[in-house]
């Protein structure tokens, strides 16, 4: 027994050293795989001295080595990764980006935060910058940005076709409170560039303009886009409109919306659905498994018949939520055929601090249909909109393009269409008035106007409240005419506008400012929505005993 016990510990002595040894190394690999920047590509030597990388998949890095090492010329090596970056996410879809760290933080503050700047969000297309939408309350939208617009010129620089970065854009655009910057827009129907002079303002993230009462049972709330704190004001916005108001139906004007965060978007349709488990919209992609988002079966409040105003601008999450409600027959929409998002970004971080914003899955309505539009080689996506308004579709319905015949049908048996938007029940033709060029070259001095007339009229409506401003209050020819004679203080060199139709829209615009200035973002939307085409007819078919079934006779 001795004996065996000492060849055993003899063994042990031999081979234990050896198998630590071996164990250390097998650690020492597994850590350099996992370590090395090129995950799990090691820089070898080859037999002439040089440095390569042990399998294929490391070829971009590879090639950015041997430049570095090589080249006859010195060259920035970080530009040439970015560029190579986007020249790859550029084949994948219009809306894959990355994003490097100087820009990370601004993108954010889209849907997290307050800056100076001139209030639009933009995507870059074709090397264009594309307004997706003016922000509610922002600068550009006072002077009369628009969604769709694409911004040629930043004071005295051209940006089109230049390749600018995001950063490059936003040190363009943005600026200190109270300073101006001019741009230039070419916009869809104008052949000439609108010029606009925008005084840069803190931008209002608020995503949630405005919750008032159209009238003594109807509700209204415009939402701008799908942020952080959406669900949150939206629920805020319903207590005030049913408990101080007694709201029993609602009107929620997703116009311009391009979109957010999917999970606000879910959470607020949630308020309309009293079931639980209905399904509100699902999430599918190739690595990415069907993921279905429900209602929860707890609303606050109870709501009653829902309209949804939609338009060209409504992009993502806005059409996630016009589809649910069009798909389980819960309300009615009424506008234009929306943007046609239907990709899912996930954003990634990266070691360097930048970000890798990735499609990942496409997001499906309840009855299985994806709303996203074509944008493979040969489409010209970011030149959608122009040809919407070219060939007709935003003022003619019988020109609205269905990019996709597959039928899918609503709860109640009602055809519906995807691939290029969410079609509305009722449509409502874009005002070309608002388009003419003489309307937008005047509309823009409105808001230094309204301002100047604050400081020398402090309370000229002490004897008005909101609804007797909004019923009452006309635009006199002698206050008209000195906001004319103010944009010509300005250097606007125009000949006075002589379309009534522009006439009677300058005035309309220059009264909801005032409203504005005299009674916040209510007095603007109170006066505006008294001839909103789209909130008229919402108010019509909420007057019918079954809305859905007329809006869909029509």
């Amino acid at each position: 027994m001795p004996n065996h016990q000492n060849n055993l510990a003899d063994k042990v002595a031999v081979w234990l050293p050896l198998l630590l040894a071996g164990v250390l190394a097998l650690g020492l690999y597994i850590g350099l795989q996992l370590n090395t920047p090129t995950g799990g590509q090691v820089l070898q030597n080859d037999e002439q001295g040089g440095l390569y990388l042990n399998d294929t998949k490391g070829r971009v890095d590879e090639m950015i080595h041997f430049i570095e090492a090589k080249y006859v010329e010195d060259k920035d090596q970080e530009a040439l990764v970015r560029k190579a970056l986007r020249a790859i996410i550029g084949e994948l879809d219009p809306h894959s980006n990355y994003i490097p760290v100087e820009d990370l933080q601004a993108i954010n503050d889209q849907l997290d935060g307050d800056f100076d700047g001139i209030g639009v969000e933009f995507m870059v297309l074709d090397d264009t910058i594309v307004v997706v939408s003016p922000l509610s309350g922002g600068p550009s939208e006072a002077v009369g940005i628009r969604a769709g617009d694409k911004i040629i010129r930043i004071e005295d620089s051209i940006v089109a076709g230049v390749n600018l970065s995001s950063q490059d854009i936003f040190s363009l655009l943005r600026g200190k409170k109270g300073t101006e910057v001019e741009v230039g827009i070419k916009r869809a129907g104008q052949q000439d560039l609108l010029s606009f002079t925008i005084t840069r303002d803190k931008i209002p993230m608020h995503s949630v303009d405005i919750a008032t009462m159209l009238n003594d049972k109807t509700g209204y709330i415009k939402i701008n886009r799908f942020s952080a704190t959406t669900y949150d004001e939206f629920v805020m916005a319903l207590e005030k409109l049913v408990e101080e108001h007694k709201m029993e139906d609602i009107v929620v004007d997703l116009r311009h919306n391009p979109g957010g965060y999917l999970k606000e978007t879910t959470r607020m349709l949630s308020q309309l659905f009293p079931q639980q488990g209905k399904l509100l919209v699902y999430t599918e992609g190739r690595t990415v498994k069907r993921t279905e988002y429900k209602s929860n079966g707890r609303p606050f409040y109870p709501i009653g018949e829902v309209i949804v105003l939609i338009d060209e601008g409504s992009a993502s999450a806005s059409e996630i939520f016009a589809g649910a409600v069009q798909d389980h027959d819960r309300g009615v929409i009424i506008g234009r055929r929306s943007f046609g998002k239907g990709l899912v970004q996930e954003q990634y971080p990266l070691r360097d601090g930048s970000a890798l914003r990735l499609t990942v899955a496409r997001y499906y309505t309840p009855s299985g249909r994806c709303i996203q539009k074509a944008y493979g080689h040969g489409e010209n996506y970011s030149g959608d909109l122009e040809e919407r308004y070219h060939n007709g579709e935003l003022s003619e319905e019988d020109k609205m393009a269905i990019p996709d015949s597959t039928r899918f049908y609503t709860d109640n048996g009602y055809i519906v269409y995807g691939g290029g938007g969410i079609m509305p029940d009722i449509f409502i033709p874009l005002d070309t008035a608002v388009l003419q060029e003489e309307y937008l070259i005047w509309r823009q001095y409105t808001s230094g106007f309204v301002f100047r007339y604050a400081e020398q009229h402090k309370d000229p409506f002490k004897n008005y409240d909101l609804d007797r401003f909004v019923r009452t209050y006309t635009i006199s020819n002698n206050l008209y005419q000195s906001y004319l004679d103010y944009a010509r203080e300005q250097g606007l060199e125009e000949d006075f506008p002589q379309n009534p139709e522009t006439i009677r829209e300058l005035k309309r615009f220059l009264k909801a400012r005032l409203a504005r200035q005299y009674f916040n973002d209510e007095g603007f939307f109170k006066v505006w929505n008294q001839k909103d085409a789209m909130v008229l007819k919402a108010l019509e078919v909420l007057r019918e005993d079954d809305p859905i079934a007329a809006a869909r006779k029509e």
